[in-house]
């Protein structure tokens, strides 16, 4: 082959190989910012707890984090959210963090959307490190109280149900904030099961050892937001969430489940990583 013929061939192959790259890279970019954002899934996982209540067996909590709620863009995905939630009929819902973005204002706005959604033994909700970044802790607990839910920060409650005591606690965000474990575990009573909501996953490693605990919610990563297919790798990994990224995690006498979240952060796209209401429920061994 003649050094034109090489070079007019090469020039064809790399004219093909960017018009090959494009027409897949195209459909992906609409699928990931106009398509994929709104597809709300639902993960439904059974946990088997230790110290889980025997009466309460089939306890189901629904977890909603990483709302990063978008005024006039996220209403699609709030309907079905709440749509979701209605049918689901879970015991418990909690909200992991991160209502927000940027805007302080937007926290009422999404209380606003949240307005009426419920369940049997309480809503419940803990500061992510955006919240903290950019809302005051007074709006977040007058929003949210507005609406029934209770705002958990550095805090605890126990919850009641058929003569058995489950203790239920909300940290600061590790990020944005100060958590105080003993200001969290403050009224709780030995051998009663804990559930903590605490924003930032990687807390895990320090708080199953210092505390007891049942089951540790969290989010924070948004599960990767954009991860490659078949080999379900992340590229970005966030500060107190690069340990547990997304899922299940378990140790002798602690668990974790880390959700994908419900927003996004920066562009407003996913991809291979829907957003996803978690649906847990909780079993005795």
């Amino acid at each position: 082959m003649s050094s034109n013929s090489a070079k007019f061939s090469l020039q064809k192959m790399t004219r093909r190989s960017v018009i090959g790259l494009a027409g897949i890279g195209v459909p992906s970019a609409i699928w990931a910012s106009g398509i994929e954002p709104n597809l709300l899934s639902i993960t439904r996982k059974n946990l088997a707890l230790p110290r889980w209540p025997k009466s309460l067996d089939g306890f189901r909590i629904a977890q909603i984090t990483d709302v990063h709620y978008r005024p006039g863009t996220d209403e699609e995905l709030i309907a079905k959210l709440r749509k979701a939630l209605e049918a689901e009929e879970p015991d418990c819902i909690a909200i992991t963090g991160d209502f927000v973005i940027n805007d302080p204002s937007s926290l009422a706005e999404f209380a606003r959307a949240l307005r009426g959604i419920s369940a049997a033994h309480g809503i419940f909700a803990s500061p992510g490190n955006h919240d903290r970044w950019h809302c005051t802790v007074s709006n977040i607990k007058k929003e949210f109280e507005s609406i029934g839910i209770s705002y958990l920060q550095n805090k605890g409650t126990n919850i009641n149900i058929k003569g058995e005591r489950i203790f239920i606690n909300g940290l600061d965000s590790v990020w944005g904030g100060r958590p105080v474990p003993n200001r969290a575990w403050n009224g709780h009573q030995k051998n009663t099961p804990v559930i903590s909501m605490v924003h930032e996953p990687d807390f895990f490693d320090e708080l199953h050892t210092t505390k007891p605990l049942d089951l540790q919610l969290s989010g924070h990563t948004h599960g990767g937001q954009c991860r490659l297919p078949l080999i379900n790798y992340t590229p970005a990994k966030v500060k107190f969430g690069r340990n547990y990224i997304y899922g299940h995690f378990k140790n002798d006498r602690s668990q974790l489940f880390v959700g994908r979240g419900i927003g996004t952060v920066g562009l407003r796209v996913r991809f291979a990583c829907r957003p996803e209401l978690v649906i847990l429920t909780l079993r005795s061994t």
